[in-house]
């Protein structure tokens, strides 16, 4: 028996050569592989005799998951699927995509983030680069077996969806990206590499959790900070749910150095502005003639707001501080205003829809803010959920016929308001949408609306198929719009409506 054997990966072993190809998840077809192929594999003997061709295995693994219990034992059975056999995974998320997106990515990829320590297997997914690994990033990556990446999804796991700081659990997000990459953009698994940068957390529950993974330390600031995230700046690097204290300033130190940008900042507000465009057809209305009130003021609020004053500038042939007059945010104090006690000390990128509004009209609270602004559009960012009660969205359908209520926040529990809700305290009239899906609704009247869903996961794909074509391969607010243009031409041709 022939002691050795030449492979791609080298000479190896002879009796090592099937398990050697078995680890490979992107090589490693399982009872896929046909039976004439087995002994070269050396799988001979380790696979049970029959082969089954891919669509068989398609359904039988999908018969398996849908005997899962809940959402988060079929996250966990897909993971390991991937884990295992690639090939099966993406085709499985290629034909069930609307049923397993939801599973893959929002909402039940935050519960995937939340335990992500508990049912962490071990299993080579990613990149785990630490604060104590800074000048060895380069050695590191060279560990990474695949050479061939282009594609960067980073996270430091400060803000993950509206969970807050989850530290490496963040982790979840990359590789749930990157599987949606594969799957809809068809860049090839080996070109993607997910990325967690370890600065520890501010999370106290996490320091608490003996199992959790991660560094046990307070988040490291400051130059250390920018000096590890520097070394990755090769590729297409996207961030990913970074907090807003990084998320802006690396995106504009990034954008014009290499292939960047942030999803939750760019990628959601293509994803809304398309859904915006797309709602004309019922509220007769155009980008400029609405007023808009932004609930939450951070990297989604304004990433939506900054590409919609775009959109306006573009269509009316107006300046980009004029488009802005016509849309407000409320943070954390309330409505954001030139008169506003904390004016001077604003986050920067709240300070261009700082308004002038005299001091007996600020507003503390949402309520007074729509009655104070009179908005179209409600836009919820804000990860709290249920704010938007009965006497908010009353309070938008008595200023509209057709208001347009988004409650955009991740994951499910933490969105603004239920599609549910919306319909029924505005008698069927809000033209709803939110960022993780929600059933159709039935009315009392046997009305059945299907909400929208805003979700970045429909424009994500599409800016990495894009950037990695373009001559510049840079991100920039045009591109944004196009791709929300695109948005709405999808919309329109499943409405017949063009």
């Amino acid at each position: 028996m022939q002691a050795i054997q030449q492979t791609s990966k080298g000479t190896i072993c002879r009796l090592c050569v099937g398990d050697v190809h078995a680890k490979n998840p992107v090589e490693y077809h399982g009872v896929l592989t046909p039976i004439s192929k087995r002994d070269e594999l050396g799988l001979r003997g380790l696979l049970p005799a029959a082969y089954l061709p891919l669509d068989l295995e398609v359904e039988r693994m999908m018969s398996r998951l849908r005997e899962k219990p809940d959402n988060l034992e079929q996250y966990i059975f897909l993971r390991n699927i991937q884990n295992v056999n690639e090939n099966l995974f993406y085709a499985m998320l290629i034909k069930h995509t609307a049923e397993l997106m939801p599973i893959v990515y929002t909402p039940t990829v935050g519960l995937g983030c939340e335990r992500f320590s508990h049912i962490y297997c071990g299993k080579m997914s990613g990149l785990y680069i630490s604060i104590n690994d800074a000048g060895e990033i380069r050695r590191i990556l060279d560990n990474w077996p695949y050479d061939k990446v282009t594609t960067v999804v980073v996270t430091d796991g400060e803000r993950i969806l509206g969970l807050g700081d989850l530290g490496v659990n963040g982790m979840g997000i990359p590789i749930g990206k990157l599987a949606l990459y594969s799957a809809c953009a068809g860049v090839h698994p080996e070109h993607c590499l997910p990325v967690h940068i370890d600065v520890g957390t501010n999370n106290e529950a996490n320091l608490d959790d003996p199992f959790y993974l991660g560094l046990r330390q307070k988040r490291v600031r400051g130059q250390a900070y920018d000096e590890l995230i520097a070394d990755l700046e090769r590729t297409l690097i996207q961030f990913e749910d970074f907090g807003n204290i990084n998320a802006f300033r690396l995106l504009s130190q990034w954008k014009d150095k290499a292939c960047t940008f942030n999803d939750d900042i760019q990628g959601t507000a293509s994803v809304a502005l398309g859904g915006l465009l797309a709602s004309k057809r019922l509220t007769g209305r155009s980008l400029s003639e609405h007023t808009y009130l932004f609930f939450g003021a951070g990297e989604a609020g304004t990433g939506i707001a900054d590409l919609i004053a775009y959109a306006i500038s573009i269509e009316s042939g107006i300046s980009i501080q004029a488009a802005r007059q016509n849309i407000f945010l409320f943070d954390s104090k309330g409505l954001v205003t030139k008169t506003r006690g904390d004016c001077e000390k604003l986050r920067h990128h709240k300070v261009p829809y700082a308004h002038n509004v005299s001091r007996e009209l600020e507003c503390p609270d949402l309520g007074c803010a729509i009655e104070v602004v009179s908005p179209s559009v409600l836009i919820g960012v804000s990860a709290q959920p249920n704010t938007f009660n009965r006497d908010i969205c009353s309070k938008m359908a008595e200023l509209n016929d057709r208001p347009i209520i988004c409650a955009l926040s991740n994951p499910t529990s933490k969105a603004e308001c239920t599609a549910e809700d919306a319909y029924s305290w505005t008698n069927g009239r809000a033209i709803f949408a939110s960022g993780s899906p929600f059933d159709p609704v039935t009315l009392e009247d046997g009305r059945v609306l299907v909400p929208g869903q805003g979700n970045n996961a429909y424009i994500f794909p599409g800016f990495v198929a894009f950037s990695q074509s373009a001559p510049t391969g840079f991100v920039c607010d045009g591109m944004g719009f196009q791709f929300s243009k695109l948005v709405w031409y999808s919309t329109a041709r499943r409405s017949r409506i063009i």
